[in-house]
């Protein structure tokens, strides 16, 4: 049964693509008001991302898909920019109740196979500031206002499951595992300051993402995208970006979501907990695959996995 988010109000930070997009149209369709976020626009132009998406783009999306809700420029960075925002929630709505915190931007500044002495340092703590301060700032000044009301939300969205960012994620950079790892702090230091108020935080994690821009790596588009798997055979386990976002739309409206409190969740995993599919019908599980099948050197197949 689809989930009812009927008279909800959610903010999406960094909704311009990706799985941000994705949760933004399905808590829409869902029935929430979605306020979804992002730097890209039709009018002020690309962000630094230099990619063709506008959070414009985004709107059109939740209208197209029956919802409601509307797609704002934002800089989550500037903390005028992001007060005003949750002024006008306050203004417009008098409530927030989930808050999907997806910002990052940081690839353009990502250098995979550099040693911390070899990246550029301006580029890897602009990573930085993208992918932990805008999280901090957007949670600081959207809390006060949802816990006025019992219920609330805060979702952590990240890359890698708590267990698998224990380890450092060699080759990737020491600023992009920072990234990442943080978000496992976020969620473990907003849960213990939000005890004794009823707001739950945790963390989600997409598995392998067929972004905009990963199928413009491969060359190859969503109806197409196995084609990729002949130069990337371990690409079988990939996702749509709509898989996660069902999943999140079904936990956004579990009346026992609190028992999920501070725990990181896989798109995989809220798939078996709310009986939810990619777009194909398949249940992708990337994380438990990666253990499995690509760290242990084994040849890709995807029985078993999806």
């Amino acid at each position: 049964m689809a989930a009812d988010l009927s008279g909800k109000v959610a903010l999406v930070a960094g909704a311009t693509r990706g799985c941000g997009r994705a949760i933004a149209v399905e808590l829409a369709r869902s029935g929430a008001y979605v306020y979804a976020t992002g730097r890209s626009s039709r009018v002020a132009g690309r962000s630094e991302m230099n990619r063709p998406e506008t959070g414009e783009e985004t709107g059109d999306m939740m209208t197209a898909a029956g919802g409601p809700g509307i797609a704002l420029r934002v800089d989550h960075l500037e903390p005028g920019e992001v007060s005003a925002l949750v002024e006008r929630i306050d203004a417009e709505q008098g409530r927030l109740d989930i808050l999907v915190n997806d910002i990052f931007g940081g690839d353009a500044y990502a250098e995979f196979g550099t040693k911390l002495w070899e990246h550029d340092i301006p580029g890897g703590l602009r990573m930085l500031r993208m992918g932990i301060d805008t999280h901090l700032i957007t949670a600081a000044l959207a809390l006060p206002l949802m816990l006025r009301r019992p219920g609330g939300l805060v979702i952590e969205m990240t890359d890698g499951t708590f267990a698998y960012n224990k380890a450092y994620r060699a080759g990737v950079g020491l600023y992009y595992d920072q990234v990442k790892a943080a978000v496992q702090r976020i969620t473990t230091g907003l849960t213990a300051e939000l005890d004794g108020e009823q707001c739950t935080a945790l963390a989600v994690t997409p598995g392998w993402l067929r972004s905009e821009a990963m199928l413009d790596e491969f060359g190859v588009t969503e109806q197409n995208w196995r084609d990729a798997t002949a130069a990337a055979p371990h690409l079988c386990v990939s996702e749509s970006p709509a898989y996660v976002a069902r999943g999140i739309a079904a936990l956004a409206a579990d009346p026992g979501v609190t028992r999920y409190a501070g725990t990181s969740l896989t798109s995989a995993q809220l798939a078996r907990i709310y009986g939810v599919t990619d777009t194909d019908g398949s249940r992708p599980d990337c994380w438990t695959y990666l253990a499995e099948i690509r760290a242990a050197g084994l040849p890709a197949r995807e029985t078993g996995y999806r």
